[in-house]
């Protein structure tokens, strides 16, 4: 088979196989990556390098990476911001393009005029280890004409995992028999040799690096044998630094074949009772439809919500509905929701943020401005 029909669309049933499997199921760091999905999927393993290579090369896969929990390497937070109607756009072009540290940039509308509405720019951000978030996002509001901006750090994680394959056609209240489990947020600091190592292990794959074996190139990169790249991988994971090995697909733009795997993204929102954020994120965090959720503030902007969530989806009625089956299951739990709203995503773009001690230095050198003037 050539590369011109090697199949690319994400809902070729081989690729569904693999995509099931590769997008949010590899959780920690997987000596055999590639083999692991073969093993798990049934796709023998040079099919499954040949489609995740080639479904990267057409677009249908944005992006292979190593992730990290990176709420465990860098303060971050998600930032809602109050742009004026006319700079949004350049605003959301200044946060993806020109600022490393920017992840996530979404346009965010509601169905209402409800508390918060004006906030239409959000973002997540990190800084590295010794750097000041607020500093940070004071900046960014002077670059892009903000009016206010605010943080919301998560507090707890509950639920993140972006499997949109295996997702689509999920049935509403579909959840785990369990509670979901609860990580905390802390960072952990490195060494040089593991900044070193997490380096070359978190950098995206270019189509040509993905092989049966990628971690030996990996290794040349950080200048270490296998062995201690390997080791300081698993040492990283064991210290809960590691996320998953993914393949990441596009979630709104059309792809392969003229479709698009998500329409929807909505953001949830709860203000659960003080001292309850706990219970209720992981009654939250259950279910199944969900990619991400945290315990956030709102604060008085966002009528004081504090439990968080995302659900992707190609039906707007249908997110609805999964918010509705959520919103049940919470008054079934005994938990009183004082306010719940929607926010719907609409223009994004995603990337990871970088990390690194050293590029936020190099960075801010590059822009003009004093590194050690921009610390904690």
């Amino acid at each position: 088979m050539t590369t011109d029909t090697i199949p690319v669309r994400f809902d070729d049933a081989v690729n569904a196989k693999i995509l099931a499997v590769s997008e949010d199921s590899l959780q920690g760091f997987q000596r055999d990556p590639f083999g692991e999905i073969s093993r798990r999927s049934g796709v023998d393993l040079d099919t499954v390098v040949e489609r995740v290579r080639e479904m990267l090369r057409a677009g249908t896969i944005r992006r292979v990476r190593q992730t990290m929990l990176s709420t465990s390497l860098a303060p971050g937070a998600l930032v809602a911001w109050e742009v004026p109607q006319e700079q949004l756009s350049t605003a959301f072009d200044y946060m993806f393009q020109q600022d490393p540290f920017s992840g996530h940039v979404v346009i965010r509308t509601t169905d209402a005029a409800i508390t918060g509405a004006r906030y239409k720019l959000w973002t997540t951000l990190k800084v590295p280890q010794g750097f000041s978030l607020e500093k940070h996002a004071d900046y960014l509001a002077q670059q892009t004409g903000a009016l206010h901006y605010r943080l919301m750090p998560a507090k707890k994680l509950f639920a993140l995992g972006v499997g949109h394959v295996r997702r689509r056609g999920m049935e509403p209240g579909s959840r785990s028999e369990e509670l979901a489990e609860m990580t905390d947020v802390a960072v952990v600091e490195l060494t040089d040799t593991e900044w070193r190592a997490l380096t070359a292990l978190k950098r995206e794959f270019a189509p040509e690096e993905i092989v049966a074996n990628p971690w030996p190139a990996r290794a040349d990169e950080a200048e270490m044998a296998l062995d201690e790249f390997c080791a300081i991988a698993e040492s990283l994971d064991e210290r809960g630094i590691v996320g998953r090995f993914s393949t990441f697909l596009e979630h709104v733009k059309p792809v392969a074949g003229g479709d698009a795997v998500t329409r929807y993204n909505a953001l949830f929102h709860w203000a659960v009772p003080e001292g309850r954020e706990i219970e209720a994120g992981r009654e939250v965090g259950r279910h199944h439809i969900l990619t991400h959720c945290y315990w956030r503030e709102g604060g008085t902007e966002f009528n004081n919500v504090n439990v968080m969530a995302v659900a992707h989806g190609t039906d707007k009625e249908l997110l609805l509905r999964h918010k509705a089956a959520i919103d049940e299951h919470l008054a079934e739990a005994g938990i009183p929701v004082g306010y719940t709203s929607v926010f719907w995503g609409g223009r994004s773009e995603i990337k990871p943020s970088e990390v690194s001690p050293i590029a936020y230095r190099e960075c801010c050198e590059q822009v003009g401005l004093d590194p050690d003037a921009m610390r904690a």
